[in-house]
């Protein structure tokens, strides 16, 4: 672990202070350990916003219910047939534009995966942390590739013994090298 403030590595990420700066670093490796927040603060309670998409669009709905269905058919049970058709065109238009207006003008609801809880890790790319905590997302296979026999042709190099046709253990990676080092004397 290192230092936010000075970059000064640690011995050991049990220490409290930094050893070059002072700086207390007993949070900082709580932190660390649980994957970038601090799961006391998962605990808190949160303000929920009220006013999202999904609630406008919620209100829109009984608005139109209330108007259309039940004020219109209270108004003409009692005979009130002119303040029906001015309940049902209020419900209508009313809702259509409260719909319209909660697509266009308020903001989804936040979904609990995007929240401020999640790891830091999780938007690194093949992050060690993602394959130990589980959160890597499995990846589809590869599409299927096709090499017909007539294209094949065999890897360069000797692979086979010329005169047995055995196989040929291959070399070692510093044998290019001594040959160099022997070219050289």
């Amino acid at each position: 672990m290192h230092c936010p403030r000075c970059g000064q590595q640690q011995v050991s990420e049990d220490i409290k202070f930094c050893s070059r700066c002072g700086f207390p670093l007993g949070l900082i490796s709580e932190i660390i350990s649980h994957g970038g927040f601090l799961p006391q603060l998962a605990d808190l309670p949160k303000k929920k916003k009220w006013v999202t998409r999904k609630n406008g669009l919620k209100i829109s709905l009984i608005w139109f219910i209330f108007f259309t269905m039940l004020l219109t058919a209270l108004a003409g049970a009692g005979g009130e047939e002119d303040a029906a058709g001015v309940f049902a065109i209020i419900g209508s238009l009313g809702g259509l534009l409260m719909m319209v207006s909660s697509f266009l003008f308020l903001p989804k609801e936040p979904k609990l995966y995007q929240t401020e809880n999640v790891p830091h890790y999780q938007n690194q790319p093949n992050h060690p942390a993602q394959f130990a905590h589980g959160t890597q997302q499995q990846q589809a296979l590869p599409p299927q590739s096709y090499q017909p026999a007539e294209t094949y042709f065999p890897p360069a190099g000797a692979w086979k013994a010329p005169n047995t046709g055995d196989l040929v253990q291959p070399g070692s990676v510093t044998d290019a090298t001594t040959k160099l080092l022997k070219k050289d004397e």
